[in-house]
C-alpha cells in the first residue's frame, strides 16, 4: 500500500514573484526627478529676482521722469493765417494772328523764354509777296505824283503868260493831292503788310516758362481761332491771393499804414517754408457769405518754389508782442477749469499752476499771467503727474 506524502502548505517554501527589486529602487528615482526639479525653479527664481528687485525699487520710489524747459521772455511774432492759392502776373497763350503753316518752332516745353524770344515760324512766303507788291505799287504812284508836280509846276510859271490856262492850273493841283494821298495809302499798305509778315515770326510777349506744346509744325493755323501753339506763364514775380477771417481787417490795414507787411507762404502741411514776400492789396469787398475777404501778395520766386495753382498756406505778420513771457507749447495742458501747467519747485515736485494764455508762435505760446520768467515747467509725461509729485528732470 502505496502511502502519499502530504505537506502542509505553510511550511512550503515560498515562490520566487518578479518585481520586488524594482520596488526598492523607484523612491531613489523619484528623488532624482525632484532634485532636478528644484534646481530649475531655483535658477529660474535667481535669474529674475534682479528685475523684480528692480522693479519693486522704482515702483515704490514714486518718482516719475519729465523733460523740462525754463519760462523765458522773448518776442513773439503775431500771425493772421490763410488758406490761398498761387497765381501767375501773366498768363499767354500764344495764338496766330495770320492764316498759314506752322513751319518750325523753336522753344521746349518747360523751358524759361525771354521777352521777344522766337517761339514758332508761320510760312512767310505768302506775306512777304504781298509786302513786295505793295512796296511796287508806293514806288509807282510816287513817281507819278512826282511826274505831275513838274507838270504843274510849268502850268504855273506859263500862267502869267496866258500860256497855260487856269483850269489847268487848277486840274493838276487837284491831280497832284491825289497822287499825294495814293502815296499815303501805299505807305499804309506797306506798314500793314511788313506787320502781317512780322506776325508770321511769332515771339514771346513775356519772360516766363513754356507749357506742353498744343500743336505740332505741319499743321495750318488759323487766325480765327482759339487754339494755341503754347502757353507762356511769368513765374517770377509771383501772387498768392488768400482769404482771411473779417476780424482780420483792422490789425491788417494798421499793419499796411504802418509800412510793408510780411507774408511767409508755407506748404499745406505747414511744415516748409517755400518763400517770403509782401502784401500788396486787400480786396475792396468782404464776402458776405463766407466772411472772409481776399488779400494779395507778391513773392520774388527766385527757385520756382511757388507754382501756378498750388494751394499754399499764407502767413500774415500783423504786429509783434515785445519782451513777453513764453513757454514751450508742449507745456500748456487744458483741464476742467483751462489751461494750466505744471511748475516744478526747488524740492523737484510739481504742482499745477493755471495760466493765461497769448498767441502761439511756432512751438512756443505767450503767458499772459500764471508765470514768471525762470520758473521751469514740465513739457512731457505729464498724464503721469498729480499735485505733489516727485519728478526727475533728463
Amino acid at each position: 500500500m502505496t502511502t502519499e506524502a502530504h505537506t502542509n502548505p505553510t511550511d512550503a517554501a515560498p515562490v520566487a514573484q518578479p518585481g520586488p527589486a524594482p520596488r526598492r529602487h523607484r523612491p531613489r528615482v523619484w528623488l532624482g526627478v525632484l532634485g532636478t526639479l528644484a534646481a530649475i525653479i531655483a535658477g529660474i527664481w535667481y535669474t529674475h529676482q534682479p528685475a523684480v528687485a528692480a522693479s519693486h525699487k522704482l515702483d515704490t520710489s514714486g518718482v516719475v521722469e519729465v523733460h523740462s524747459a525754463l519760462a523765458m521772455r522773448r518776442d513773439v511774432p503775431v500771425y493772421q493765417e490763410g488758406l490761398g492759392t498761387v497765381q501767375a502776373f501773366y498768363t499767354v497763350t500764344m495764338t496766330a494772328r495770320v492764316d498759314g503753316e506752322l513751319m518750325d518752332v523753336y522753344f521746349k516745353e518747360g523751358q524759361l523764354v525771354r521777352k521777344g524770344q522766337l517761339l514758332a515760324q508761320i510760312d512767310p512766303r505768302p506775306y512777304q509777296a504781298a509786302l513786295d507788291q505793295a512796296v511796287a505799287t508806293e514806288a509807282k504812284d510816287a513817281a507819278q505824283l512826282q511826274s505831275a508836280r513838274q507838270d504843274l509846276e510849268r502850268y504855273v510859271e506859263l500862267e502869267p503868260q496866258n500860256l497855260s490856262s487856269k483850269q489847268q492850273v487848277g486840274d493838276q493841283r487837284a491831280l497832284v493831292a491825289q497822287l499825294a494821298a495814293q502815296v499815303q495809302i501805299d505807305r499804309a499798305l506797306i506798314s500793314n503788310a511788313r506787320t502781317q509778315l512780322d506776325y508770321t515770326h511769332i515771339t514771346s510777349p513775356i519772360t516766363g516758362r513754356t507749357g506742353i506744346r498744343l500743336i505740332d509744325p505741319g499743321n495750318n493755323l488759323l487766325s480765327s481761332s482759339t487754339n494755341g501753339i503754347v502757353v507762356v506763364t511769368q513765374m517770377q514775380p509771383i501772387a498768392v491771393i488768400f482769404t482771411l477771417p473779417e476780424s482780420a481787417l483792422g490789425v491788417i490795414n494798421r499793419a499796411l499804414a504802418a509800412g510793408p507787411v510780411k507774408v511767409m507762404a508755407l506748404s499745406q502741411d505747414g511744415k516748409t517754408l517755400l518763400d517770403t514776400g509782401t502784401v500788396t492789396v486787400v480786396d475792396n469787398q468782404i464776402d458776405p457769405t463766407t466772411g472772409t475777404m481776399r488779400v494779395k501778395a507778391t513773392f520774388p520766386n527766385p527757385h520756382d518754389t511757388l507754382w501756378p495753382g498750388e494751394f499754399v498756406n499764407a502767413q500774415v505778420l500783423v504786429s509783434e508782442q515785445r519782451n513777453v513771457v513764453t513757454i514751450p507749447t508742449d507745456a500748456v495742458q487744458t483741464g476742467p477749469d483751462g489751461p494750466f501747467t505744471y511748475v516744478i519747485d526747488a524740492n523737484s515736485t510739481v504742482q499745477p499752476r493755471p495760466i493765461t494764455l497769448g498767441v502761439q508762435a511756432g512751438t512756443f505760446t505767450q503767458i499772459v499771467s500764471g508765470l514768471t520768467a525762470g520758473e521751469r515747467v514740465v513739457t512731457s509725461n505729464q498724464f503721469r503727474l498729480e499735485p505733489g509729485s516727485k519728478v526727475h528732470t533728463l
